[in-house]
């Protein structure tokens, strides 16, 4: 785990993960996976942001790139399409769309590599490592679920956000910490994020 005051970008990662955040409502989704890969040992983390992502982190959660500085080894410029994500020789071995909108959805469906969010996913796709959409809207028209079934079928994960109330939340961040601790489940991240399901008692199965 990196030490107190020392500056991310010293850190010796075993493993490089790039977040994109989008212009979907849910920005605190992906602060919060920020927030967690920092913690993480081993991990270099990578930002991009688009426009309507930016304007959607400062409405929801106040915050703009200052805030995110810290918590990242580079932050990129989602207009830079020759920035080092978007090369299949950048050793990055997973990336996360946190929250993903259906514009970038659909652009990564259909191989749209218009911007770095989007040619960086197309990278993941084609050298065949992880990539996680944290897919947000509702409710879902045709066009919708059929490029989540186009990315699945490239081998993308579908990963919407959706509260687990059986886990029994309190408050949004128990909300979000569920949501994000299943992304990092699929990153093979550890982390105390949120409690796991170990089964009912068998008193509570009784009618």
């Amino acid at each position: 785990m990196r030490e107190p005051g020392v500056p991310i970008d010293r850190v010796a990662a075993d493993r490089r993960v790039l977040v994109a955040i989008t212009g979907a409502s849910g920005a605190v989704y992906g602060l919060r996976l920020l927030q967690a890969l920092g913690s993480a040992p081993g991990i270099e983390t990578h930002l991009v942001v688009s426009d309507a992502g930016w304007l959607t982190l400062r409405h929801e959660l106040g915050i703009g790139p200052e805030a995110l500085n810290p918590l990242v080894h580079t932050l990129h410029d989602a207009a830079h399409i020759g920035a080092g994500p978007a090369s299949g020789s950048f050793r990055c071995q997973a990336m996360v769309v946190a929250p993903c909108s259906m514009r970038t959805l659909a652009a990564i469906a259909h191989g749209l590599s218009d911007n770095l969010i989007t040619r960086a996913a197309d990278v993941m796709l084609k050298e065949r490592r992880r990539l996680v959409l944290m897919a947000r809207e509702t409710p879902l028209h045709l066009g919708h679920l059929r490029n989540m079934v186009s990315v699945t079928e490239m081998g993308a994960i579908v990963c919407p956000p959706i509260p687990a109330f059986y886990l029994k939340p309190e408050t949004v961040d128990d909300i979000v910490n569920a949501s994000v601790a299943r992304v990092l489940d699929l990153l093979d991240v550890p982390h105390t994020l949120s409690s796991r399901w170990a089964g009912l008692h068998p008193a509570a199965e009784t009618v």
